[in-house]
C-alpha cells in the first residue's frame, strides 16, 4: 500500500501452522531457526502469536534477521524420537485500495536506478543480486523479456509477467522439490508456488530489476457445497517487486493476481533460503518424516 492510502475494511484471520518430525532414531540435541510469525506492516498487524513446541527448548532467543522478519532460535536437549512445533497468529489485514499500474516508472528506468551506486537504499540493492534459488542468466531474461518492452511502466510488466506465468505453467506438487533449479521449472513449464515465485524473482532480476520472495498463507475455500477439511491449508509463497515511486507492490504468480486481503505474509527474502518456516541442526535422529498442517480462517 502507498503513502497516503487509506486502508479499507480489514479481515480477521486465524492461523494454525503446526510440523511434526519423526525420527528413526532419538535425537539427543538438536538447534532449530524459525519463521512462523507473521510481520507487522503497513497493511497487516499481528494481535496475537503463539509458539508450543514439545519438547521444550532448554532455551530460545527471539529476534529481528536481517530483513526485518521475526525470527527464533531455539535449543533442545531432550532426548526425543519426535519434535512438534506449533505456531497460531491472529493477523488483521487491510485490502488495498486500487493502483494505477500504469503510473509507475518505466522498467529500464528502475533498472538504471538500481544498478547505481547512488540508487537505491541497499536494503533494496540486495534484491537485484543472484541468490541460489534466483540466479541470473541470459534464458531468464529472455524469458522476461515480452512482458517488458520498451519504457513499459514497471509494475505493469510485473502483473504481465505474473499472468503469464498463471496461464503457461502447471500447478504440479510431483514435479519438482525445493532442491529443483529454477531452469527446470522454466524448461517443464510446472511446479509449486515456491517455484513460480522464484522463477518470477529470476526473470526480473536478470533484467535489472529487484525482486523479493515472500512466503505466507492464502484464504482458500472449499469447493461449493463441501467442508473445509482441517489442516488441508498450506504455506503459500509469492513475489514483492519494487518502483521508486510506489515501493514494494506484490504480485502472485501461482494465481495471477495481485494480493489484496486474502495474503498474510509471514517473512521477506532472497528466497526460500532466507525464511524457510523452521531449520534445524540435529545431533542423531537417522531417518525422519515430515507432517504439516496448517488452517487459515477468516474471522470476519
Amino acid at each position: 500500500m502507498g503513502a497516503g492510502q487509506i486502508p479499507l475494511a480489514a479481515m480477521k484471520f486465524q492461523i494454525s501452522h503446526r510440523t511434526t518430525y519423526g525420527y528413526r532414531r532419538p535425537v539427543t540435541q538438536s538447534q532449530h531457526l524459525v519463521h512462523l510469525r507473521p510481520r507487522d506492516t503497513p497493511a497487516q498487524r499481528v494481535a496475537n502469536h503463539s509458539l508450543l513446541i514439545d519438547p521444550a527448548p532448554a532455551w530460545r532467543n527471539e529476534f529481528t534477521d536481517t530483513f526485518g522478519n521475526a525470527a527464533e532460535l531455539l535449543h533442545i536437549e531432550d532426548e526425543h524420537s519426535e519434535f512438534i512445533i506449533h505456531a497460531r497468529s491472529t493477523v488483521d489485514v487491510d485490502a488495498a485500495p486500487p493502483m494505477d499500474l500504469a503510473s509507475s516508472k518505466a522498467w529500464e528506468d528502475v533498472a538504471a536506478i538500481s544498478g547505481q551506486s547512488g540508487g537505491p537504499d541497499p536494503a533494496v540493492l540486495q534484491f537485484t543480486c543472484a541468490s541460489r534459488h534466483a540466479p541470473l542468466s541470459r534464458a531468464l531474461r529472455d524469458f522476461a523479456s515480452p512482458s517488458f518492452p520498451a519504457h513499459r511502466p514497471v509494475l505493469e510488466g510485473a502483473m504481465d509477467l505474473t499472468t503469464r506465468i498463471f496461464r503457461g505453467f502447471k500447478f504440479d506438487p510431483q514435479a519438482t522439490d525445493i532442491s529443483t533449479p529454477v531452469v527446470r521449472v522454466l524448461e517443464f513449464k510446472r511446479g509449486v508456488c515456491q517455484d513460480f515465485a522464484h522463477l518470477s524473482i529470476a526473470a526480473l532480476r536478470s533484467l535489472g530489476l529487484p525482486a523479493r520472495y515472500v512466503s505466507g498463507y492464502l484464504l482458500t475455500r472449499p469447493p461449493p457445497g463441501q467442508p473445509k477439511l482441517a489442516g488441508s491449508d498450506a504455506s503459500h509463497a509469492w513475489v514483492s517487486v519494487w518502483a521508486p515511486d510506489v515501493g514494494w507492490c506484490d504480485f502472485d504468480p501461482t494465481n495471477g493476481i495481485m494480493p489484496n486481503g486474502e495474503h498474510v505474509t509471514l517473512a521477506y527474502g532472497r528466497d526460500y533460503d532466507d525464511i524457510s518456516p523452521i531449520t534445524g541442526v540435529l545431533l542423531g535422529g537417522g531417518d525422519q518424516t515430515m507432517s504439516v498442517a496448517v488452517d487459515v480462517d477468516a474471522m470476519g
